[in-house]
């Protein structure tokens, strides 16, 4: 047993220094980081230095990322996202799946090596999809998110995570087998099992787990909500998997479920680590279970097939970008961000061999095809922004224009929903804008939810749930925690990992205003300074001050204010902290302070115990 342990331990370090050691150099070479991911394992596997001679053991936990990474996409799939986009996603997305789905399909039916109609389908399929990861990266790039056509290619590859699931499932309908020998009662029996698990994945999602997560958050245990995300989805997995369907239709349920509930980006940031090290493990898997002497002895016919299928995947996207009513040039961006092979036909290709649909050296083949795609993924789209921005240029001047989506998405992330928070929040929703909301208390979302706001638990001070929220697409994070050391500490955090977004920040004194601006937030308040200044405006209206002169009076007592905060920033230390700063009036008193009782004379002439 201490063998087998040692064994363990030696599989988990080659596994994570060929990990460590992968995905930079892949970076490097302007490549995605799964590309990396199947070249190690392939170098690892039985085709290269021979570490590990089993994949199949590797890929069977491996799929677990497979699972969790299907329960995200779930979580992201909220309602009312689906309804802004719907148009785009279920007529485009359909439209792209299933035109180049069937084009690649014939391509690979009469072009292939002994493709019949199951395996070109599974081939069409699995290629048609794209790498959501590379088409964000490149649309990132570029800002193509806030144009339309961005927005459009976003609307297809949502749709494609959608048909992952309904995928999954009509595989094994495909299946060579005596299906049509099952009684009528037999299947009736089975649609039935498998609806009333569905029924209870839908049930417990909806009605049992917010109330579970809201009791597990009081405990102020963030290890026990890590365990209870864990659970949820291997459970719905588990259940599905019982009933003949796969974990990862349980799991996708259980995020669809989960979608609208405030606990939706702390989940998502539990399950993000084990989901990004188990994908990383299923391909390496994939690339451990290729045989790479098929691969080099039909390199020619795989570079022509690869060339090919992205050639005739262009085609499709731009034929159905095009067809409905973008422009030429919005279609080439389109088509060129898309082309690369997505991140599941690695998980449909497996599944299509083991039902017996492909062939162990067409399932070879069509994985090499899928990888080197993906190579081909930056350079295509180098190639089809240079085309549009010809077309552009050639657009005729009374062509309609596109519609902007540039306003479209979440604008501003609030961190923290107490009395500042809530007030800065109705302003911005006032406005129509489209804000999300994350703070750990519990009864404060509680509050919220009665008043109508949507707001998610999550712990602001940690990077992994700023991300779930969606913080590198904001344009503004407002800050707006109770607590100083709180708030230097999310600065710090976006600062290094986020340094483009803007940063409104509460300021909790003076001294902590000085050092905000240090650290170069782009705006902050003293979170008592504008009330103050209103009341002590009030103040003078109630005293027979005329209003133009109390606003004045205001007016130059914030500005001897900020001319006072500079020369104190002048205070700060090396390390960057703001030295005592010595309370000073904004004005030359007119006479001395007068002490009214015996205990002020004394603390005015510093003369006890407590004074400095």
């Amino acid at each position: 047993m201490h063998e087998d342990g040692q064994g363990f331990l030696i599989a988990a370090l080659v596994f994570l220094t060929t990990a460590v050691v992968a995905v930079p150099i892949a970076r490097r070479l302007g490549l995605s980081p799964i590309v990396g991911y199947l070249l190690a394992g392939v170098a690892i596997g039985p085709s290269g230095i021979g570490a590990f001679h089993d994949p199949e053991r590797i890929l069977t936990i491996a799929e677990i990322g497979v699972v969790l990474l299907l329960f995200v996409i779930g979580l992201e799939l909220q309602f009312s996202r689906l309804l802004a986009l719907r148009r785009a996603i279920f007529g485009l997305g359909l439209g792209q799946l299933l035109f180049t789905g069937s084009a690649i399909a014939v391509l690979t039916h009469y072009a292939g090596d002994q493709f019949d109609w199951r395996a070109a389908t599974v081939a069409g399929l699995a290629l048609a999809l794209s790498a959501t990861s590379i088409a964000l990266q490149l649309l990132q790039e570029k800002n193509g998110l806030a144009q339309p056509y961005g927005q459009r290619a976003f609307a297809v590859l949502l749709f494609q995570d959608m048909a992952v699931v309904p995928l999954i499932a009509f595989m094994p309908l495909l299946t060579p087998g005596d299906h049509e020998q099952q009684s009528f009662s037999q299947s009736v029996g089975h649609v039935m099992v498998v609806v009333a698990a569905i029924a209870v994945v839908i049930g417990t999602g909806r009605y049992l787990l917010t109330p579970l997560f809201r009791i597990l958050a009081r405990s102020g245990a963030r290890e026990v909500m890590t365990a209870a995300a864990l659970l949820v989805v291997l459970g719905a997995g588990a259940l599905m998997a019982s009933v003949g369907m796969s974990m990862a239709m349980g799991a996708f349920l259980a995020g669809v479920m989960l979608s609208e509930s405030s606990f939706r980006h702390e989940l998502e940031a539990n399950v993000d680590a084990f989901r990004g090290l188990l994908v990383a493990l299923f391909f390496m898997g994939v690339g451990m279970s290729m045989n790479l002497g098929v691969v080099l002895a039909n390199a020619p016919l795989l570079i022509a097939g690869t060339l090919l299928v992205t050639l005739v995947k262009a085609v499709s996207v731009w034929a159905v970008f095009r067809f409905s009513e973008g422009s030429r040039a919005d279609a080439v961006r389109s088509a060129s961000v898309l082309t690369p092979a997505g991140e599941f036909s690695f998980v449909l290709f497996p599944l299509a061999l083991g039902l017996g649909l492909i062939s162990a050296r067409q399932s070879d083949m069509l994985a090499a095809c899928a990888a080197m795609t993906m190579l081909l993924g930056p350079p295509v789209a180098l190639l089809g922004e240079r085309l549009a921005q010809r077309l552009d240029r050639e657009q005729p001047v009374d062509e309609p224009p596109q519609d902007d989506f540039s306003e479209a998405g979440g604008s501003v992330l609030v961190v923290g929903f107490g009395r500042f928070g809530q007030i800065a929040s109705q302003c911005l929703l006032a406005q129509g804008l489209e804000v999300t909301i994350i703070d750990n208390d519990v009864e404060m979302i509680q509050s919220a939810g009665r008043f109508g706001f949507r707001i998610y638990y999550g712990d602001g001070t940690r990077l992994d749930v700023l991300r779930a929220a969606g913080v590198e697409r904001v344009r503004v994070v407002a800050i707006c925690v109770d607590h100083r050391d709180t708030a230097d500490r999310i600065v710090d955090i976006l600062r290094t990992h986020v340094p483009g977004v803007r940063l409104h920040v509460r300021a909790y004194d003076r001294t902590h205003a000085i050092s905000l601006r240090e650290k170069g937030v782009d705006f902050e308040m003293r979170e008592t300074f504008e009330s103050a200044l209103a009341f002590g405006e009030a103040t003078l209206r109630a005293n027979g001050i005329d209003a133009e002169t109390a606003k004045a009076t205001i007016i130059d007592v914030r500005q001897r204010d900020t001319e006072r905060l500079m020369r104190q920033r002048l205070l700060m230390t090396d390390d960057g902290q703001v030295g005592f700063v010595e309370p000073e009036p904004l004005m030359p008193p007119e006479r001395a302070a007068q002490p009214l009782n015996p205990e002020a004379e004394d603390v005015l002439k510093h003369e006890t115990e407590f004074s400095g």
